[in-house]
């Protein structure tokens, strides 16, 4: 079936191609419905294209809002990560949310909060024993958003996981480097993740 754009094109109904020559007998009343027609139908395409055009804005502008908070997202994922906020890591997933590393996946919420929190335990007790504990810092670079319908999509990017010096003796270290694919899908009009991979075999 044509698009509407190659239906309404021009010279395909133009009333405008009437060139005024006299009419012969017979001819007057034809050419007056074919006119009213041709006018009617000039009508339709253009409240047609008007829709498409508007339609497309409204595409473009629904695609920069999930841009947006897409970026939010991530970004609250990576502190929460970083602060070891057990709560807020699991939060920036779906109920059935997972983390992949390799052959390893960390499934659901719960298993989720839970490999926040051992952290975050780990993170105190070294406090606690007076062991110097230095800032975490996740970072993502070339990041590429590819999105796969208006509720799912896939970001791409670099990452390097670094620890920042922590006294004169425990200096700036660089513990990972690698690529991710977070797979992303709204639920309930809300951006989560549902699987982010960070050792991704493609």
């Amino acid at each position: 079936m044509p698009s509407i754009e190659k239906f309404c094109a021009p010279g395909v109904f133009d009333p405008a191609s009437y060139d005024g020559a006299p009419m012969k007998h017979g001819e007057g009343e034809g050419t007056m419905v074919k006119m009213r027609i041709l006018g009617v139908t000039a009508v339709v395409c253009a409240i047609a294209l008007a829709s498409t055009q508007l339609g497309a804005q409204d595409n473009a502008a629904r695609e920069a809002r999930d841009r947006a908070e897409i970026e939010a997202l991530m970004w609250r994922y990576t502190r929460a990560l970083d602060t070891r906020n057990a709560d807020a890591y699991a939060a920036a997933y779906t109920p059935d949310g997972q983390f992949v590393a390799g052959g390893n996946a960390t499934k659901g919420r719960a298993a989720l909060h839970k490999m926040i929190a051992d952290l975050k335990t780990g993170y105190d007790a070294g406090v606690a024993k007076g062991e110097p504990q230095p800032p975490m810092y996740h970072m993502t670079t070339n990041q590429y958003l590819e999105f796969v319908d208006k509720d799912h999509a896939r970001l791409h990017a670099y990452y390097i996981t670094a620890f920042g010096p922590a006294g004169e003796k425990v200096p700036l270290r660089v513990a990972a480097v690698g690529r991710s694919v977070d797979h992303l899908v709204r639920v309930n009009g809300q951006w989560l993740i549902q699987t982010r991979d960070v050792a991704p075999r493609d």
